[in-house]
């Protein structure tokens, strides 16, 4: 059997390459390719980084010769330069190469200065890994890479425990704070009517622009019906989750949302904005609630009715949890991961046998 070394963000890195890895370990192709994650970035200071770069490329140097295939995952253009110190190596000894893409904006990628960065990554790849329909497009009208682009979706957490906790009248922000995801939008639009609904709160899970987001709160009336839990992760997440009724992502740009996909994990009803991979799967007021990026009018009359319409937040929440068994299972994501193995490896073995003859 071909092995798989997985060049990535630290598993101790918050974000969502970091859940998409963790998620992918629990399928079968992860024993199967007997995959190796080689981590290459932390959060920590500029040393640490520094540290953790240059074992992790000497760990790959050193496993490399002794692997078939490297799945590289990256995004924005720190991580895409990082991947440059180590693709040309498994190029050298005629590794195939997947490089497994998850930026979140072409603007700050594809379409920028950057862009002969990811040019060379994508050119010189055997296959592109996209998030969306949307993202593909992107990618071929950039690069006009053909059928070397592949979806594959991001799947839904599996870590929700059998621990009940009450639910609330809450409605949840998951992820960093900041401008990008839309927080302030988000406190704008509950302030529009938190009025009318005093027994409300929107609760923020995450870590970020915090004290910004204190302060508005404060000067719009509403701190009393905000609560700040910071980053949450295992049983606090989980409780977080279990105790909101309703999830909001105001986010502009996304690749695909993994707060989106814990939302429907927990079987949440969702608010969101048509950005990245939701309009692949987006049916409005059918299985989510869609507004423009920055329309906080709209916002918040989509909150209002989400609070009053229970009917609608049931139909939407049994939606959320059909979606999270059907398209983003993480069984049928693995499967997929598979049967990409499994196809650079047919490949790999008919060049070695070309090359043998």
């Amino acid at each position: 059997m071909y092995k798989v070394l997985v060049v990535a963000t630290s598993p101790k890195t918050r974000g969502g390459i970091t859940s998409v890895i963790k998620a992918h370990k629990k399928g079968k192709q992860w024993a199967n390719f007997r995959c190796k994650w080689i981590a290459t970035h932390i959060d920590r200071n500029a040393l640490w980084k520094m540290a953790y770069l240059i074992r992790g490329w000497l760990t790959y140097i050193i496993l490399l010769p002794f692997y078939d295939i490297v799945h590289f995952h990256t995004s924005e253009p720190p991580s895409a330069l990082r991947k440059c110190l180590f693709f040309p190596f498994a190029q050298l000894l005629g590794k195939k190469t997947i490089v497994h893409f998850h930026a979140f904006s072409p603007e700050t990628t594809i379409n920028s200065h950057y862009q002969w960065v990811y040019r060379y990554l994508f050119g010189k790849a055997d296959c592109v890994v996209v998030l969306s329909q949307l993202w593909k497009q992107y990618v071929n009208e950039a690069f006009r890479l053909g059928d070397k682009v592949e979806i594959i979706y991001n799947p839904c957490t599996t870590e929700v425990s059998d621990t009940p906790h009450a639910l609330k009248k809450q409605i949840l922000y998951a992820g960093t704070i900041n401008a990008r995801k839309g927080y302030a939008d988000m406190i704008r639009a509950f302030a529009k009517i938190a009025g009318k609904y005093p027994d409300w709160q929107i609760v923020f899970a995450g870590n970020g622009e915090t004290e910004e987001a204190k302060a508005m709160v404060t000067c719009l009336g509403i701190a009393n019906q905000t609560v700040f839990l910071g980053w949450v992760n295992g049983a606090e997440k989980d409780k977080a989750f279990k105790e909101a009724s309703i999830f909001c992502l105001p986010s502009y740009a996304e690749g695909f949302p993994m707060a989106v996909l814990d939302a429907w994990a927990y079987g949440l009803p969702v608010i969101t904005t048509p950005v990245g991979g939701i309009p692949d799967i987006a049916d409005d007021k059918k299985n989510l609630l869609l507004f423009e990026p920055g329309n906080v009018e709209a916002l918040a009359e989509l909150m209002a009715r989400m609070i009053n319409d229970t009917v609608l937040r049931k139909k939407i929440a049994n939606e959320s949890v059909r979606l999270a068994r059907t398209t983003f299972n993480l069984d049928t994501i693995n499967r997929q991961v598979e049967h990409l193995y499994k196809k650079l490896e047919q490949k790999q073995t008919i060049s070695r046998q070309s090359q043998a003859d």
